[in-house]
């Protein structure tokens, strides 16, 4: 990705990943986007994404993380505001604390364990105070979307859906009314519906 605008640290990134489990949360939520992460400037290696990724929590560089998409989409979403310095480096050392943290298959937001739209949910909460995207249980993301058949689910979880669980989504961070699109590969990205988490 080469973008011919300005990309500025904090900016939210997300991404539709190609494997078996993320294509499943991406029809679970309604939402191509399956992954997201947040931007930064890194003096040796120019622009990074901080991500909860398998197996563990880290820095990837912007190109290969956008390359891990399907057809290289993209949707790039930014603050109503600008950030100041500060609150870059607040954000910045919110995820440095979460490098390494292990990843949860499960997507369970209660639990010492990382998923990638609970690395960001957190980062900006402690960072600035925001709610990026909503927590919300299984019970109340899977009815939402009654399309969605449950068999995938019910063998996902040994056969037992975790109703009461609570997770967020990255599809309800693609259309957080906090952000705004400042880039995307396709059109219509930011309008998909909010809904299982990456």
């Amino acid at each position: 990705m080469n973008p011919s605008y300005p990309l500025q640290e904090g900016d939210i990134v997300f991404i539709a990943t190609k494997g078996l489990l993320f294509r499943r949360v991406a029809r679970a939520t309604g939402s191509k986007a399956s992954h997201v992460g947040i931007a930064f400037r890194d003096a040796r290696r120019g622009w990074v994404v901080a991500e909860s990724a398998v197996p563990r929590s880290r820095y990837s560089a912007l190109e290969r993380f956008v390359a891990r998409s399907d057809q290289r989409w993209f949707v790039i979403r930014r603050l109503g505001r600008d950030l100041a310095p500060e609150e870059v480096r607040k954000l910045r050392a919110a995820c440095d604390a979460r490098m390494g943290r292990w990843y949860h298959t499960g997507f369970k937001y209660d639990s010492s364990r990382m998923f990638c739209s609970k690395f960001v949910h957190e980062v900006y909460r402690e960072a600035l105070g925001l709610d990026i995207g909503a927590v919300e249980t299984f019970s109340e993301l899977l009815h939402r979307n009654p399309e969605e058949k449950l068999g995938f689910w019910k063998w996902w979880f040994f056969g037992r859906i975790p109703w009461s669980r609570r997770t967020v989504t990255p599809a309800s961070q693609l259309v957080s009314p906090l952000l705004r699109t400042v880039a995307q590969s396709g059109r219509g990205a930011a309008n998909e519906r909010g809904g299982l988490a990456a």
